[in-house]
């Protein structure tokens, strides 16, 4: 499918990309990625997200966040693909997480400063791995 150039994309229609390229007619190299093939990248796009910001480079920052966000929709459109779960899942378990960590923010938990919302934070996290908070 033939694509213009345009000034601004949807995530939608990122979405679409993705999988057009890892589709039938799509990239040969994109429609070889494994869970396991994309590994190594993404640990190298968050080490390269940290130099960015190491150097203050905010353009090469919104680059290299751009390269973390293609590692997910990959993960996401390879896992939709086998019937894991949909990247709808992905944001909904994320959002989830982050009221859940935060009831100093969205309920009656009192944290005034960065530490004590760190412990908030953490003693929630400990609930959740010992089962005692549902995901």
């Amino acid at each position: 499918m033939k694509r213009e150039m345009k000034d601004a994309y949807s995530m939608e229609e990122l979405r679409e990309i993705i999988h057009e390229l890892r589709g039938e007619g799509g990239c040969p190299w994109d429609r070889t990625l494994t869970y396991e093939s994309l590994k190594p990248f993404i640990g190298n796009e968050t080490a390269e997200v940290q130099q960015a910001v190491d150097k203050g480079d905010m353009a090469n920052l919104c680059e290299e966040l751009g390269d973390v966000l293609l590692q997910i929709l990959l993960y996401t459109d390879m896992a939709e693909a086998d019937g894991y779960f949909r990247f709808e899942d992905v944001i909904t378990g994320l959002a989830r997480k982050m009221v859940r960590r935060h009831p100093h923010v969205f309920a009656d938990v009192k944290a005034d400063t960065p530490e004590e919302a760190l412990a908030v934070w953490n003693r929630v996290k400990a609930q959740e791995k010992a089962g005692e908070i549902p995901l």
